[in-house]
């Protein structure tokens, strides 16, 4: 009789359990600011408004996996760089970021001397953001599963440009149904989020991020995925020729207050 229940009950559970297997995670959005300063103050003051107002206020929000990031070259570049990179479950909670913080007494009292810093003389040079969505193979942002020292991660930031929607749709393609994402993921890119821009100055592209234990295995992470065999014979598949007209890479390093 035991038996006969428990067959009774996984036919009628089944088609459920099947349903919720074939219902896709939602992919989620994207927004990377990017703060371009010039001074040691600016990064000081950068650094307490983020760590001690933003990124608090963005937990209060349920906005968990913030990243916080600045360049490998900060130290010499002359035009300096913090990132900051913030993941929503959809548009209108992006839309409405803005007017919650500031509905935040707790944020509006630590960013002060960040919102009241003197018009030339501010916290950065000038700031720009990028919204994007992320890729039907990668919909949500994943936190690096890495072992090491976090201080000797190498975080790469690279921007894939194409010269027309077409060419940038069949590198979206090659990520997803190609499965350009799953030869990073069997190699050990530790892939944090993949993302079609949807505003930003270098359109049509796309922005992926990927995360190693240092420097070398970066190196030889690049070299696994250039002798690969699955990535070469993609790479000869004649629908994905010449999709990327043009590459940045960025290499960064978290802060010390940033979740990933």
């Amino acid at each position: 009789m035991k038996q006969l229940f428990t067959g009774i009950l996984l036919l009628l559970i089944a088609p459920s359990i099947a349903r919720a297997q074939r219902v896709p995670a939602v992919r989620e959005y994207y927004q990377l600011t990017v703060y371009h300063y010039s001074t040691t103050r600016q990064e000081e003051e950068l650094d307490r408004y983020l760590q001690n107002a933003l990124v608090p206020a963005l937990h209060k929000l349920r906005l968990m996996r913030v990243g916080v990031f600045k360049a490998l070259d900060n130290d010499t570049a002359l035009q300096k760089k913090i990132y900051v990179l913030i993941p929503f479950r959809g548009l209108e909670q992006w839309s409405q970021l803005d007017q919650r913080l500031l509905q935040d007494n707790g944020y509006r009292h630590a960013a002060g001397d960040y919102m009241n810093a003197p018009n030339k003389a501010g916290a950065y040079d000038r700031m720009e953001t990028i919204l994007m969505r992320s890729f039907s193979g990668a919909p949500t942002l994943e936190v690096p599963q890495l072992k090491g020292d976090k201080n000797d991660r190498v975080y790469e930031l690279r921007s894939y440009e194409s010269t027309t929607e077409k060419q940038f749709r069949s590198k979206v393609k090659m990520f997803n149904a190609g499965n350009e994402i799953g030869i990073f993921k069997r190699l050990g890119f530790n892939a944090v989020f993949y993302g079609e821009v949807l505003a930003g100055c270098r359109m049509p592209n796309l922005m992926y991020m990927t995360t190693h234990e240092n420097r070398a295995a970066r190196e030889q992470n690049w070299k696994n995925f250039g002798n690969d065999r699955d990535w070469k014979n993609l790479n000869l598949l004649e629908e994905y020729k010449d999709n990327v007209s043009h590459i940045d890479v960025t290499f960064l390093k978290a802060t010390p207050y940033s979740d990933l």
